[in-house]
Formats: C-alpha cells, structure tokens, sequence
C-alpha cells in the first residue's frame, strides 16, 4: 500500500479518536508530496503563485501545488479547534466537515464549510476568513444558514459562493430533500436582512416519485441532488449539480448534470430547455466503469487563462478510493462546456 494511502489511514483513525474526545490542536506530523491525491469534495484556488485545495476531512484538509501536478499534502488543517457553536448547533457533529468553498472577494478569503450528519439534516453552513491563504489560523465568522428537521425542507450543506455581475454576493448550497438552495449574502458573507432560501434545481420533478429507495439513508429521501457550483461563463451562469449517491466506494453512481440561466437567479434550463427545478440537466460528467466508477462533487475555475473542471472520482482500479479528477473544459459553438478529450 502506498505510503500516502497508510498516512491517510492513520489521520483518520487518530481524527476519529479526536472526535470522541472533542477539538484538539491538529497533529504533529509531515507533509508528503503525491501526483494521485487522495481527495472528496475538492474546491481549488491559487494565491499568488501556489494553487490550494481544500476538501472534506478533519478540520478541513488542505494541499498545496505549484504546478496543479505535484501536490503537497499538508499534516494542519484548516481548523486547529472547532468552533463550539457547531456542536451545539449539529448534535453529533465532531471534528469532520465536509464540503468547503473558498473565494477571494473585497480583500478578503471567505471559506464556508459543512457541519452535519450523513443522511440527516439537522446541519450548518459556517464561515472562516483570512486575508491569506497561507494563513495558519483562520478567524471564525460564526454560522451562516442551519437547517432542521421538521422545521426546513432542505439541508444546509455543500455551500458555493456565486459573485454576480453587480458585485452583489449569493450562497448556493444544498443535498436532497427539496434540493438546490440559493440565497443572497450582505457585505459580511451572511444571509441579507429579509432574504429566503429557494429552490433551484431538483433531481426529479416534483410530481415524479421514483421506485427505489435511497440506499444511503431513509430520512433523505431520493431526490438525490446536491453539491452545487455555479460557474460565469460569458452571458450565462451554468450550475452544476451532482445527481445520485455518493460515498459507497466502487458502488457509488455519481454524476454531474449542468444547466444555464442569464441570471444568477434562474431559472437553469439544460440543453433541451427544461427546467432544473423540474428535474432538467444535461449530463456533464459520470463514471466510465474504466478509470472511475464514478464521479462528483464538481468545482470549476478560471486558471491562468484555461477553464478547469475539479471533481472527485471513484477510482475504479484503487477498490473505490476517491481521488482528484481535472480536466480542461472546452465551450461549444452555442455555449455550452464539454470537457476536453
């Protein structure tokens, strides 16, 4: 087994250990380099002349790169102790969060992140900020959204941050449950004084009621959508969205489907017109049964003049693992992305 993977392993079982025994100081240990990152729900950003990627992990994991090829993996996380209102506001949650985003805007890095349960929905969608990525200590912003059983029909997690043409900053987030969530921010990266979640995209019609059950957990019900990132690309916003089940290795389906709207609002409409709230998307990505069985939870940039497509895949020749996936994303005549070959 790889020296990587057995490092990987051991961080694990000693967050676990962590989690039991509530927020520690992070752990004493090297950094190692690796071409294969092992990696879920990555988002990327570069500062100055270093690309990061932050992921899913205890206290949020980071990597480093000069060249997006050779990866230094990092020993810190981000979160060198967890914030305690997490813990009063996600029963259960300990030290693993899930689904960061991270944006630079007015001077500032925002990074949200995920605090839940898998298959629950008693969850919330924090705030960090710093004005370097290179910083070791992130200042805490508080909580940004919660969500509830019984009280909300949606789950606050999976957070992206969306800039629009008028400067005016939206937090798009969401997993099952009524689906795709957007909202509009204020100047301080929190939900805007009278502003409402809604809904904008669904995995299925709201009329449609698939016959199988979601093999991942009886609360979420199978509306089996999550992992928003919405990307500007000439007139268009494209939202993409990870359609089916996650983190069941070489079993996962993941996929991403893509729609597109002239306003950061909607409505998303995919390829043939139909509505993302009406369970449209066109398919954007899945796994080729070769490589990967499967693949999600997307990001996309603008890097140095080059559009890129960041996700995580199954691997299908590493017994499931989840690993990082790039790839350059090309525009078709009528606008709409395809991945390179």
């Amino acid at each position: 087994m790889p020296n990587h993977v057995l490092f990987i392993l051991a961080l694990m079982a000693i967050g676990q250990t962590a989690a039991a025994q509530g927020p520690r100081r992070g752990f004493q240990r090297e950094a190692f380099t690796t071409e294969t990152p092992m990696v879920h729900d990555p988002v990327m950003a570069k500062d100055g002349d270093t690309y990061y990627i932050f992921s899913t992990g205890m206290g949020i994991s980071q990597m480093t790169s000069k060249d997006r090829k050779t990866w230094t993996v990092l020993p810190q996380p981000v979160m060198t102790v967890i914030p305690g209102w997490t813990t009063d506001s996600v029963p259960g949650f300990g030290n693993h969060v899930w689904a960061p985003d991270v944006i630079q805007w007015h001077g500032r890095w925002w990074l949200a992140y995920s605090c839940s349960t898998f298959g629950k929905n008693n969850s919330a969608i924090g705030l960090l900020s710093s004005r370097t990525l290179r910083a070791r200590i992130w200042k805490d912003e508080g909580c940004i959204v919660t969500s509830r059983d019984k009280r909300d029909n949606w789950n606050a997690i999976d957070p992206n941050f969306v800039i629009d043409d008028n400067d005016q900053p939206w937090l798009v987030w969401g997993s099952f449950w009524d689906g795709i969530q957007l909202v509009r921010l204020d100047t301080t990266m929190h939900i805007a004084q009278g502003a409402k979640p809604r809904t904008i995209a669904r995995r299925y019609d709201p009329d449609y009621k698939p016959t199988e059950p979601n093999p991942t957990s009886k609360y979420a019900g199978t509306n089996a959508i999550e992992a928003p990132f919405i990307f500007k690309h000439g007139g268009y916003y494209y939202l993409f969205v990870s359609w089916d089940y996650c983190c069941r290795g070489a079993k996962s389906n993941y996929r991403v489907a893509v729609g597109r709207s002239k306003t950061v609002e909607g409505p998303y409409l995919d390829r043939s017109g139909k509505d993302m709230t009406k369970g449209g998307g066109t398919l954007f990505i899945e796994g080729d049964k070769k490589e990967w069985e499967a693949a999600g939870h997307c990001a996309a940039y603008t890097f140095d003049g080059e559009d890129i497509f960041v996700c995580h895949g199954y691997s299908a020749t590493q017994n499931g693992a989840a690993m990082l996936i790039q790839r350059p994303i090309v525009w078709t005549v009528d606008g709409w992305p395809e991945l390179k070959p």
